[in-house]
């Protein structure tokens, strides 16, 4: 009989003492027989300590001085033994079924398994929003090619991604010349080192509330930030091509992403300045703007219509204006 596969759930926590429990207590509720949970403290001044160590017993935990993400997920995929590997962020929630559906799918080519994830409030009211939007079930190779493309792709966040253990041993330890956030690196590199199988059902509760580092609002600097991840990315992917003897994408896939063409025309506005991009400019994103329903791609045509009118209007009109369209865009984002 063949043994089922493991799964390693490593949860890094900062401050999120009021959350980390729910998620603990999601990852030991799936519904599957091999299930270790590690939680790494990245030095957490809040009581997320006494929190964790209620577990003691049931969980590893890892307590460290404040290092960052990318440390403590460093720190929990070298506790981890696993076959398949989760990042869950601390505020979010695993649904029972996760695992079981995870494993369904599984197969030796797989990078990783991604699900949709349902948006859901401080207090898990659901948000009636699920990430990625899908129109249909892409293949392994159509999400190869988009990101190739564009340097995008329909991805959940984070904890919305269920990684082999194969690909993983290939990418940690992370250092400084990847993003801070292990997400960027992990989803960008996968469908160059694998499939990427999507199942396109809910199962991972991600929470919304003002401490997200996704609340883009809190700081002008958040979209140049989310820019500047972008170029990240584009490096991963570069970096996961040469792994495997393929042609890296080019710097063009930038210009080319309809996500990423809404974050370059607010940094434009905004910080410009400050943009990461020393060859972007008003004008040319304009022009991205303009050529976008031409360019095929994963969002349909009338997605691409409306965010080409959206950047556009960014990009041209009064700045008082503009804010409160970059306000009702990204209210949620």
């Amino acid at each position: 009989m063949k043994t089922p596969l493991k799964f390693s759930i490593v949860i890094a926590n900062y401050n999120y003492g009021r959350f980390v429990a729910r998620a603990i207590d999601s990852a030991l509720e799936l519904a599957w027989p091999d299930i270790e949970v590690i939680v790494v403290d990245d030095g957490s001044t809040d009581h997320s300590k006494d929190v964790i160590n209620a577990y003691e017993g049931r969980i590893k935990s890892i307590f460290q001085p404040n290092s960052g993400q990318l440390a403590a997920n460093n720190a929990g995929f070298a506790a981890t033994d696993g076959d398949v590997i989760v990042f869950l962020d601390a505020d979010d929630i695993l649904l029972p079924d996760m695992a079981r559906e995870v494993a369904a799918v599984w197969g030796p080519a797989v990078s990783k398994v991604q699900v949709q994830v349902q948006r859901v409030d401080e207090h898990e009211n659901n948000l009636k929003s699920i990430l990625p939007r899908l129109d249909g079930v892409p293949s392994p190779a159509q999400i190869r090619q988009w990101a190739a493309s564009f340097n995008e792709y329909p991805s959940p966040p984070g904890s919305g991604n269920a990684y082999a253990r194969s690909f993983l041993e290939r990418v940690f330890p992370m250092d400084s010349s990847r993003d801070s956030s292990t997400d960027t690196t992990c989803i960008a590199m996968a469908p160059f080192m694998g499939d990427v199988v999507t199942i396109a059902r809910p199962l991972v509760l991600y929470r919304m509330h003002n401490s997200n580092d996704s609340n883009m609002l809190t700081n002008d600097n958040n979209f140049g930030r989310e820019v500047e991840r972008a170029v990240k990315r584009l490096g991963a992917a570069q970096d996961a091509s040469r792994m495997m003897g393929l042609t890296p994408p080019g710097r063009r896939s930038l210009f080319r992403g309809t996500h990423l063409l809404q974050l370059r025309a607010v940094s434009l506005r905004l910080r410009p300045t400050d943009h990461p991009l020393s060859d972007d400019s008003r004008m040319a994103a304009m022009k991205d703007a303009i050529l976008m329903p031409f360019r095929s791609g994963f969002e349909p045509l009338y997605r691409r219509l409306i965010m080409a009118a959206y950047a556009g209007l960014i990009l041209t009109m009064p700045l008082t204006i503009a804010r409160a369209l970059i306000r009702k865009r990204f209210v949620r984002a």
